[in-house]
């Protein structure tokens, strides 16, 4: 497909446009929760959530910030010959961590050899100008390029309440405000394809996104995990998942 018929800009394109080479991801995975779980504004997660917090490929989070940096570092340089590097705070809601806890973390990992970037996963009812503050100092002091992560899934806020996520609508665009006020970038995920969403949802994803400036969106299809709530639905039949051709054209 030629580039100017592509559908969408390609994100590890733009980071090697960025960069000047190719930057990989080095996933980083703490002990923790979310205010969806402990009870603070929820119980269990979300419906597609597993006891792992969502984390993807990471090693064991007994090991300490640096072990798994330098762990996936030498793997990415030995298989890839890799130079640059992003820290990936994946699973779980990092800046509901305490903030000396998460101030440790973050310190930890910008000490990281040929890092250019941060990147924190979190939830949007998780967003404080204090974490924001710290970590503004931290990206001036270390040059280091700090990205959001905020898990939205839908700007349909029946089916955010019906995925047990525990915020509306409302909570992400404050959030979105809140960290471009400190001038960093934000990534938005969305799964396009929740029991209940339709194309006209898919269609209001994109323009409030766009209406925020949202710089980043990660288009994730609906994974279902055994033994989560949303396991459970599927094998009962509760849930009826859209076909391929929907979705791609979603």
């Amino acid at each position: 497909m030629s580039a100017d018929t592509k559908l969408y800009r390609n994100y590890s394109e733009y980071l090697q446009e960025r960069y000047g080479e190719k930057v990989y991801k080095l996933p980083v995975n703490l002990p923790g929760t979310c205010p969806n779980r402990d009870g603070t504004v929820g119980q269990g997660g979300c419906i597609f959530c597993d006891e792992e917090g969502s984390g993807f490929e990471c090693l064991s989070n007994t090991l300490s910030v640096q072990t798994q940096l330098a762990e996936n570092r030498a793997f990415f340089t030995r298989r890839f010959n890799a130079r640059k590097f992003i820290a990936y705070f994946q699973a779980f809601t990092n800046t509901y961590l305490p903030l000396e806890h998460f101030k440790a973390n973050i310190l930890a990992a910008s000490e990281t050899e040929d890092l250019v970037g941060i990147a924190i996963s979190t939830r949007p009812d998780c967003v404080r100008d204090d974490y924001l503050a710290f970590l503004a100092e931290l990206s001036r002091d270390k040059k280091l390029d700090i990205v959001l992560e905020l898990g939205l899934q839908t700007v349909n806020y029946h089916t955010l309440k019906m995925i047990n996520r525990g915020h509306g609508l409302a909570e992400f665009i404050d959030a979105v405000l809140r960290i471009k006020r400190f001038g960093f970038e934000v990534v938005t995920h969305l799964i396009l394809n929740l029991p209940g969403d339709n194309m006209d949802d898919v269609r209001e994803n994109a323009k409030i996104l766009s209406a925020l400036d949202v710089d980043y969106v990660k288009l994730h299809s609906l994974y279902i995990v055994k033994n989560t709530v949303l396991g459970q639905m599927y094998e009962r039949g509760e849930v009826e998942l859209i076909s391929l051709d929907e979705y791609v054209e979603r």
